[in-house]
């Protein structure tokens, strides 16, 4: 049988992928999701502000007026 790499990468990761996600059922709905929403943005603002960014570090493109 002829396994190309992508086809095993998806089979290899199946396996994987299905312990870590939760189901439907398992997962209750939020009671509000507008307030399940700003709690998640507000956790990964949290986050992001935790790594540290040199200066020296540029971005992919520049601004030209």
């Amino acid at each position: 049988m002829k396994m190309t790499r992508r086809k095993l990468a998806a089979a290899l990761a199946a396996p994987a992928l299905a312990g870590t996600m939760p189901s439907a059922a398992q997962t209750p709905a939020p009671a509000d999701p507008l307030e399940a929403a700003k709690a998640r943005i507000k956790a990964n603002t949290e986050a992001l502000a935790k790594e540290e960014v040199p200066m020296s570090t540029e971005p992919a493109f520049q601004f030209k007026a």
